[in-house]
C-alpha cells in the first residue's frame, strides 16, 4: 500500500469549532498530558489490588460507559467500511495492544528505561506522518524531539535504570510501535470520524478485546481496597475518556508529529506530580532531564502554539 492511496480526504472538522478562541488546542493539550502523567501515579497504587491486565481492563469499561452518552447523542450513524476499521485499528492498538506490551515489558525492565525505550514512539509518529499524512518534518520538530529525547533519556538514568533483557527491549520497542500506529491511524479515522465517536468505539474495541481479563477483574474487585477501586475508576474516566477526548480533538486540527511530540514532557510532569502528591523528592539528574525535556518539547510544538487563524492562511 503506498502513501497515495492512504491519503486522508480533507479534514470535516476544519482546524477549530466556530467561535473557539485560539487558546483552545494548547489548552487541550496541557490537560491531556497532565491527566496522562497523573496515570502513571494512580496505576502505581492502584496495583496493590490489581494486576496489569484486569486494571486495564476495568480502567477501559468505566472509559466506555462515561463516553457513552456523549458519543451516542444525536444518533449519528456509525462509522463503516475503512473507518470504522482505522477507529478499531487504532483501539487496538492503542488503548489495548500498548498497555499489554508496556505491562508486560516492565517484568523485565525498570520503569526507567521502559518509558526511555517506549517515548521513541513520538519519533516514529513524526516520520511516518512526514510521509504518510505529508506533513514534512520540518527542521524545529526535529532538532526539538532529539532535545527531548535527551531529556528522557537523563531522566531515565536520574531513575536508577538498569540494562534490562532481550525480551523486555523487544516489548517495550513493540509498544512503542504500538502507539504511534494507534496515533496515525486515529489521525485517519477522525477525518471522516467525530472525535467522540472515535474516542469510546475505540475504547469499547480494546476493552472487548481484554475480556479473558474479565474472570480475574471480577476475583479481584472482590478484593481489593476501596480506595485502589477508586484510582481505577478514576484512571477509566478521566486520563482515558477525558484524556483521550481531548486529545482525539486536539489531533482532529494539528499535525501529529507535533502533537506526538508533546507526549514527550508526561515524564517530567509524572515526576513532579510524585514530588507533589508523594512526597517523592527528584533527583538532580532528574530535574535537570525534566527541564531538558520540557525544552525540547517547547521547540517541537512552535507550530501549536501560532494562532488559528495563521494556521489556516
Amino acid at each position: 500500500m503506498t502513501a497515495s492511496t492512504l491519503t486522508p480526504p480533507p479534514a470535516a472538522t476544519g482546524p477549530l469549532p466556530a467561535g473557539a478562541p485560539a487558546w483552545t488546542i494548547p489548552a487541550a493539550v496541557v490537560a491531556v498530558l497532565v491527566l496522562w502523567a497523573s496515570a502513571f501515579i494512580a496505576i502505581r497504587s492502584a496495583a496493590h489490588s490489581f494486576a496489569p491486565g484486569p486494571l486495564a481492563l476495568i480502567r477501559l469499561l468505566v472509559g466506555a460507559t462515561v463516553l457513552a452518552p456523549a458519543a451516542l447523542r444525536g444518533r449519528r450513524p456509525p462509522p463503516r467500511g475503512r473507518a470504522l476499521g482505522l477507529v478499531v485499528l487504532y483501539g487496538l492498538a492503542w488503548f489495548g495492544g500498548y498497555n499489554v506490551a508496556l505491562n508486560a515489558a516492565e517484568r523485565h525492565l525498570d520503569p526507567g528505561t521502559s518509558a526511555m525505550l517506549v517515548n521513541v514512539a513520538p519519533i516514529l509518529i513524526a516520520l511516518a506522518a512526514g510521509r504518510l499524512l505529508h506533513e514534512g518534518i520540518p527542521r524545529k520538530l526535529l532538532i526539538g524531539l532529539g532535545i527531548a529525547f535527551a531529556g528522557v533519556v537523563v531522566i531515565s538514568a536520574g531513575g536508577g535504570a538498569h540494562r534490562g533483557d532481550g525480551p523486555g527491549v523487544g516489548l517495550a520497542l513493540g509498544a512503542a510501535v504500538l502507539y504511534a500506529i494507534g496515533v496515525l491511524s486515529q489521525k485517519f479515522a477522525l477525518r471522516t470520524v467525530p472525535a467522540v465517536s472515535a474516542t469510546w468505539l475505540g475504547c469499547a474495541a480494546a476493552a472487548i478485546a481484554l475480556l479473558p481479563f474479565a474472570p480475574q477483574a471480577v476475583h479481584e474487585l472482590g478484593h481489593a481496597r476501596t480506595g485502589d477501586i477508586l484510582l481505577a475508576v478514576y484512571l477509566g474516566a478521566f486520563p482515558t475518556a477525558l484524556g483521550f477526548l481531548l486529545w482525539a480533538f486536539a489531533l482532529a486540527r494539528t499535525s501529529a508529529g507535533s502533537l506526538g511530540s508533546t507526549t514527550l514532557a508526561v515524564p517530567a510532569i509524572a515526576v513532579l506530580m510524585a514530588w507533589v502528591l508523594l512526597s517523592q523528592l527528584p533527583t538532580v539528574t532528574s530535574a535537570i532531564g525534566g527541564a531538558i525535556c520540557l525544552a525540547g518539547v517547547v521547540v517541537a510544538t512552535a507550530r501549536l502554539r501560532r494562532p488559528a487563524a495563521a494556521r489556516r492562511r
